[in-house]
């Protein structure tokens, strides 16, 4: 699915921290021996500080004491400003005492300004300060802040180039992809003047991922182009030009995704799997770039890895390789468990939603409904603890509790699902994705022809298709297909499910094959056309079972079973009987436990954040009656 394919964008530097301060005034020739009198007790409380904010476990109160002690001695301005940086960084980072350290961060910019050549403590003051205004929601005085130290970081490239990062990242969130793609040309332009061409790549490749988030392919694709020539070029670190390489393959397979390309990608995500396997052979050079703006770097390598697992992820998924898909997804999830008990980065708790939001699609699809439930949970969980995951993954979540509620026959909560997702999105592709299936809903329902015919007309794939997705396309023309057999019109069936193949063959899109060969296997069953029947429904039965998709399974061995015994094949109708009778024990065996769970209950949720708790019911209340 491909409206789930949106990379968070991401940088990491290392901040000046309290050890920073201490070995700078050591560096700096002021040695205990030579230093004034101010600075030795300053270097003493600095001393004494690191000692007790690297302790394990760290022993922040101490450290805050020691720091606030240095004010007792009237300290000159340098002091003063570092010190408020140093006690404004603490109290953020490892207390929720914010408004103190808001207060400390606010003093440190200050004073920081009326010091010459102190750009570390100024700009470093700026930074924090905006990240703490935009925890507090306060983003209209964050943004100014960071525009007035662009503005005044022209001659400091490291901090003027992470500050445009930051100031493109903040607009990122806000959803303002212009505000945020001009300061991304702007920061290119920079980095290209100072003589940064990585920085520069840096800048150009975070534009096209916002470009593609916008759509904007016809920017898109010179723009990439371009990264392309300038990553193959640049000469430096082999960890730095390996990661500008993943960052550029990972935007080349998200945009073939998002464009439902799952054949036309593989050469692309290949090389971005033997790119990963490189870097994890490297080792970090501790060797620092002797140009000030390439102080950069994209993810860590450990991160980049998990991103490739959930790309390939996407692939596998859309693809119809869903064992495959399972294998990436357990590998994914177990990395990032590990991680998380060391980095508490949101981008991983975004890599981990993303994950769990295909897999249980995967399990929809291959029978296994209550995990999928367990999982939509474990959404809900991870998305109470963030409001902004919340925001930017509730429609998917809809989407999701839409795609289970039609496993297990509920359509009316189904119909309601999907109807909240779709307010709740922006996003074109996830649009389409729900129309379709909310169109589906509505075929089955048998009596919502206005409503049907309305969702039909905005996703008709022979006129004015909303998006350029090739696998959404396909899935519009087998949505026509389906309608059309339901209404007894066959010819007009089979011209929309032999579109369907067509496309779906083009890009390997298997499980619409296995769809579309199973309802084409049925028109010519209804229609008395056995041999062409049999030569759908075999192939659909060979390719459901790669999958597995347990819903194609079902209708296929039902219909060889009936084939079989209009053929007189009696011995090949009873195995298909029998397999019948297994997948639909299968079926009824999870639809019950999925049913019974107190998780199923979030069926009636569709208003408001998730709840926090599911209380339990007494026992299914939907039937398996209509699983075909």
């Amino acid at each position: 699915m491909v409206w789930l394919s949106v990379v968070v964008f991401d940088r990491t530097w290392q901040p000046a921290g309290l050890d920073a301060a201490l070995k700078n005034l050591l560096l700096s020739g002021k040695m205990a021996s030579n230093v004034e009198a101010p600075e030795r007790w300053y270097l003493a409380l600095l001393g004494f500080a690191e000692h007790f904010r690297t302790s394990s476990p760290p022993k922040i109160r101490l450290c805050v004491h020691c720091l606030q002690a240095v004010f007792q001695f009237k300290p000159p301005q340098r002091i003063e400003a570092r010190t408020h940086l140093q006690l404004g960084s603490v109290l953020y980072h490892h207390t929720k005492n914010s408004d103190l350290a808001r207060s400390h961060l606010e003093k440190a910019w200050y004073i920081s300004q009326q010091v010459p050549q102190f750009e570390d403590v100024k700009f470093e003051a700026a930074s924090i300060l905006s990240e703490l205004f935009c925890q507090q929601n306060l983003v209209d005085s964050a943004k100014p802040l960071l525009r007035k130290a662009i503005q005044i970081s022209q001659q400091t490239p490291y901090w003027h180039c992470r500050l445009l990062f930051q100031l493109a990242q903040l607009h990122t969130l806000e959803k303002d992809l212009v505000s945020a793609c001009d300061l991304l040309g702007v920061g290119a332009e920079y980095a290209r003047v100072v003589g940064s061409e990585y920085t520069r790549a840096l800048f150009l490749l975070s534009k096209g991922m916002l470009l593609l988030m916008e759509r904007k392919l016809g920017e898109v694709h010179p723009l990439l182009t371009l990264c392309g020539t300038i990553v193959e070029n640049w000469q430096g670190n082999p960890i730095q030009k390996e990661s500008l390489r993943v960052f550029f393959l990972v935007l080349q397979v998200t945009h073939y995704l998002d464009a439902g390309q799952v054949k036309s990608v593989k050469p692309c995500l290949k090389q971005l799997q033997q790119c990963i396997q490189t870097i994890s052979t490297l080792h970090d050079d501790e060797i620092l770039p002797s140009n000030p703006a390439d102080l950069f770097h994209w993810l860590p390598k450990e991160h980049m890895c998990v991103l490739v697992y959930l790309v390939t992820v996407m692939h596998s998924m859309q693809a119809g390789y869903l064992e495959k898909a399972q294998k990436y997804t357990d590998k994914a999830l177990m990395q990032l468990e590990k991680l998380k008990m060391l980095d508490c980065s949101p981008i991983l708790s975004t890599f981990q939603v993303i994950l769990l939001e295909h897999i249980i699609m995967c399990r929809l699809v291959t029978g296994h409904k209550a995990t999928a439930l367990q999982e939509i949970s474990q959404v809900c969980q991870l998305c109470q603890q963030s409001p902004r995951l919340f925001t930017n993954h509730a429609a998917q979540l809809h989407t999701l509790l839409g795609l289970y509620c039609i496993s297990v026959n509920c359509m009316d909560n189904a119909e309601a699902q999907f109807t909240t997702a779709l307010r709740l999105t922006t996003h074109q592709e996830l649009w389409t994705y729900i129309v379709t299936n909310l169109a589906s809903v509505y075929i089955r329902e048998g009596n919502r022809h206005q409503e049907l015919y309305s969702l039909l007309e905005r996703i008709n794939p022979d006129h004015n298709f909303p998006v350029s997705s090739h696998c959404l396309r396909a899935a519009a023309f087998y949505i026509r297909g389906l309608l059309s057999f339901f209404q007894g019109r066959y010819n007009e069936a089979k011209r929309f499910l032999r579109e369907t193949l067509k496309m779906s063959n083009a890009e390997d899109l298997n499980r619409l094959t296995a769809c579309s060969l199973v309802l084409l296997g049925h028109i010519f069953y209804v229609l008395g056309n056995h041999r062409e029947s049999n030569n759908m429904v075999v192939p659909a039965m060979q390719l459901a079972s790669k999958i597995p998709d347990m819903s194609v399974q079902l209708w296929s061995s039902a219909l060889l079973k009936d084939l079989n015994k209009a053929l007189g094949n009696n011995i090949d109708a009873h195995e298909a009987a029998q397999m019948h009778q297994n997948f639909s024990q299968q079926l009824l065996q999870d639809h019950i436990a999925a049913c019974s769970l107190p998780e199923h209950n979030l069926i009636s949720w569709t208003d408001g954040p998730p709840p926090v708790q599911i209380q339990a019911q007494n026992g299914p209340t939907t039937s398996l009656a209509s699983l075909l």
